[in-house]
């Protein structure tokens, strides 16, 4: 039998180097729900960029968990910005690619047994997230935590491990838009119904909490009566909206944020460019804040 030289054995494979420790306090991000307002969160992130500075963990709500998985994946905010209003400046796609998501049908409007405009929210995310994003949470370059609501279980369902894809999509099922989605043996809908800014799952990851709260709720004036489609939605964010002022009572992050996005309703993602404009004051906020925080 012949014995094998040391030079005739193949070298194992190089193993990556795990990222340096963060040489300053750790940062965590939480991203809360909110539809289009949370377009703000990218801002947020911008600022940080330009700081120099990286979370070490990420949670996110609804909207909050789709920004979040994207910049979780090593997407500069800059590039994020620009992916997002590149997409959505394209109306006549999204619709498309909205259309093709749909798995309601006209004929249940006259049945009332359904909803004709009801979204595969599985489908829709994995035709709109960039190829950046992988396909696990464990290949994300920061740790991220998405929320969803477990529906039958009537609580709150965390994610970090597994499949990425289906729990984003489960975050943002909001109720009579987006179908349920059925991921690790558990039915699943919109994470803002119950955890609408995950502040608190971030409490043993960091030193400093920072948390972007875009849930708000209807703006104006007490006037006229909304429309269907309006009421369902702002019922929604009044819902978020005193879901974290009863979490903040018990106990607020370090630093809680909130963009200037209250005249925007949720499904005002075509005026992607309107709300980054109202919101661009945030960046020097979040700046300030984090430069007093940090000494």
């Amino acid at each position: 039998m012949e014995t094998l030289r040391p030079d005739r054995l193949t070298p194992p494979p190089e193993q990556p180097r795990p990222p340096a420790p963060p040489t300053g306090p750790r940062i965590a991000v939480a991203l809360g729900s909110g539809g289009a307002r949370g377009l703000a969160h990218i801002l947020v992130l911008e600022a940080l960029d330009e700081m120099g500075l990286r979370p070490v963990a990420i949670a996110g709500a609804s909207i909050g968990a789709l920004v979040g998985s994207v910049y979780a994946a090593g997407v500069p905010a800059k590039e994020l910005r620009a992916l997002a209003t590149g997409y959505l400046r394209n109306r006549g796609e999204v619709m498309g690619q909205l259309l093709a998501a749909r798995v309601g049908r006209i004929a249940d409007l006259f049945s009332g047994l359904g909803n004709p405009v009801l979204i595969d929210g599985e489908h829709f995310v994995e035709t709109m997230l960039p190829g950046a994003v992988p396909a696990t949470f464990e290949e994300l370059a920061i740790p991220l935590k998405v929320v969803a609501t477990d529906y039958w279980a009537r609580g709150e369902s965390v994610f970090v491990h597994g499949a990425l894809r289906p729990a984003v999509a489960a975050s943002i099922a909001i109720p009579g838009l987006i179908r349920p989605v059925n991921h690790a043996g558990r039915v699943l809908v919109d994470g803002g119904a119950v955890n609408p800014l995950p502040f608190d799952l971030l409490r043993s990851s960091a030193d400093l909490v920072l948390a972007v709260d875009v849930t708000g709720g209807p703006s104006g004036e007490a006037r006229a009566v909304p429309r269907a489609f309006d009421s369902m939605f702002a019922a929604l964010q009044i819902m978020a909206s005193t879901i974290v002022s009863e979490k903040l009572k018990s106990g607020a992050p370090d630093i809680l944020i909130r963009p200037n996005v209250d005249a925007f309703r949720v499904l005002d993602f075509f005026r992607a460019v309107a709300i980054l404009k109202a919101a661009e004051p945030v960046k020097d906020e979040v700046k300030r804040r984090l430069e007093a925080a940090l000494g």
